[in-house]
């Protein structure tokens, strides 16, 4: 399937994008007890979907999704209470950057790399994609 417009060879319209690589914070979610104890590293992807284009013209910071802000609530909730499973951090974290005005649509991949698995791997990697709905354009 193609991103281009039909007919004219040109990309589909998108929003701009906001992206945090791999932001490291310590926290203690897992199913066992000694995740729950020992804590372990986990890593967070942030891609956020936001029009821009304000900001770009005023320059200023006040019209865009500061992300160092955007950040330390990221931090805050991995670093926060425990949660059993990957998918829950990852729906809690989608959450914050949809509170934040601005962000359309916010895609969150959580890295567990030290999972208790005893094999050999990188990573294991929880991602969701969640919209803004309208009750969220609302209130923000």
């Amino acid at each position: 399937m193609s991103n281009a417009a039909p007919g004219t060879g040109l990309p589909l319209p998108e929003l701009d994008v906001i992206r945090i690589e791999r932001m490291h914070a310590r926290g203690h979610h897992g199913v066992l007890d000694h995740e729950r104890r020992d804590g372990q590293d986990f890593f967070v992807d942030a891609e956020v979907w936001v029009d821009t284009r304000t900001a770009a013209s005023s320059d200023a910071i006040g019209d865009t999704v500061h992300y160092g802000e955007l950040m330390h609530a990221l931090y805050d909730v991995v670093a926060g209470e425990p949660v059993d499973l990957l998918e829950t951090l990852a729906e809690r974290l989608a959450a914050v950057v949809l509170g934040f005005p601005g962000p359309q649509a916010a895609r969150i991949t959580v890295h567990k790399p030290q999972a208790p698995v005893d094999l050999r791997f990188d990573d294991v990697t929880v991602s969701v994609l969640r919209f803004r709905t309208d009750d969220e354009e609302m209130s923000a």
